[in-house]
């Protein structure tokens, strides 16, 4: 390994000659339980006792789904989450319905889900707040055209949703209209809201991960709206490019604050770490793309979606771009599972622990969205 990645793990200047040191190692996780997985064909690997599944979704006729294994269904702490949830959305300034919405959607139930190495409540609040506050962004700014989304305006709502999260220097007379704008809009209320949360928990490097993260994902969301406003869409390999910075790994930018430690920054952001988790956060959101095609494709303006761009690109049925969607799914997860093995030579406990939850983030965001009405009734 690196220098750099080994000084980071161990915490201490690397020095020539130095013997090489014994990698740390943690309890296997959970095996697996939970909806869906008693009926899958489970494929375990001898040499780290992980387990992966081949995923029946949809209708069934499209090809399995390689997904890790998801490590905890909990129905009752998923039910207490959203219970918090809501309440929260509705001071936040959400309609009842747009809560009832919320909690139909299930956030809480993702958090539980993809979150496996914690019970606590209020932590897992967190991850549900975020997740439900970015997805009413998406819905209500970019993608959902009955519920106001609009290209033109997507921009500059996104900038005030930058200083909702990240708050800007004051600034005179004008923060005074700054702040009432922020108070008057729920996505807003709910990202600055969502921040606070986790910063009650978080370190400040942690809490500009999720910033930061976020604000990168804004400029697919850019990229996207130029698209649907012109009706010039990407070929799939430029979708596939900008989808890579709009993906759950902004999610998992909370994976360790909701478990309670702290991936120093010198792993989080090495390129190896980074690649792996970056193929996990592509892999979930290429099955979101592909429970989600019904749906997007019925808008108004069509929304970019790796499935459609396929299907464009290679003047094919939606069926054959499924196949070709899955297969480049499963292919992600594989090399993420390489990736993850190659980096259990780093001598950071802190670093299995993280990855270990990247991994359970995957199958527990597989399952979410599989079986999500969101989804199956589109």
């Amino acid at each position: 390994m690196t220098d750099t990645i080994s000084s980071a793990a161990s915490g201490s200047v690397p020095t020539k000659g130095c013997p090489s040191v014994v990698t740390a190692s943690l309890p296997p996780l959970p095996g697996p339980s939970g909806l869906g997985t008693s009926a899958a064909r489970i494929t375990h690997e001898p040499d780290d006792k992980s387990a992966y599944v081949e995923r029946e979704w949809g209708d069934g006729t499209a090809p399995p789904l390689h997904c890790p294994v998801v490590d905890r269904v909990d129905p009752a702490l998923a039910e207490a989450v959203d219970d918090r949830l809501v309440d929260w959305a509705k001071d936040c300034g959400f309609t009842e319905e747009q809560s009832d919405l919320m909690r139909a959607a299930g956030f809480g139930r993702l958090a539980v889900l993809t979150h496996s190495d914690t019970v606590d409540p209020d932590r897992l609040l967190i991850a549900a707040q975020l997740n439900a506050a970015w997805w009413a962004a998406d819905d209500l700014y970019a993608d959902d055209t009955e519920m106001g989304a609009s290209p033109t305006e997507l921009p500059p709502r996104l900038a005030l949703v930058m200083a909702a999260m990240d708050p800007v220097a004051p600034a005179g007379v004008f923060t005074a209209e700054l702040d009432e704008a922020l108070r008057g809009d729920p996505v807003l209320v709910a990202l600055d809201s969502g921040i606070a949360h986790l910063s009650r928990h978080a370190s400040p490097a942690q809490v500009q991960r999720a910033c930061y993260a976020t604000f990168a994902m804004f400029v697919s969301w850019n990229a996207y709206a130029a698209w649907r406003h012109t009706g010039t869409y990407p070929p799939a390999w430029k979708y596939l490019a900008t989808r890579q910075h709009d993906s759950f790994y902004t999610s998992m930018t909370l994976i360790d604050p909701v478990g309670g430690y702290e991936l120093d920054a010198n792993l989080f952001y090495e390129p190896r770490v980074r690649e792996a988790v970056t193929q996990a956060g592509t892999a979930t959101v290429l099955v979101n793309d592909l429970v989600s095609v019904a749906k997007d494709a019925a808008d108004e303006n069509p929304v970019c979606n790796m499935v459609l761009q396929i299907a464009a690109d290679r003047d094919c049925s939606i069926e054959e771009a499924t196949v070709v969607t899955v297969e480049l799914h499963n292919r992600i997860v594989r090399d993420f599972e390489a990736n993850r093995r190659a980096l259990r030579s780093v001598p950071s406990p802190q670093l299995h622990r993280y990855l270990r939850a990247v991994r359970s983030w995957m199958g527990g965001g597989a399952e979410w969205h599989i079986t999500n009405p969101r989804y199956r009734s589109a």
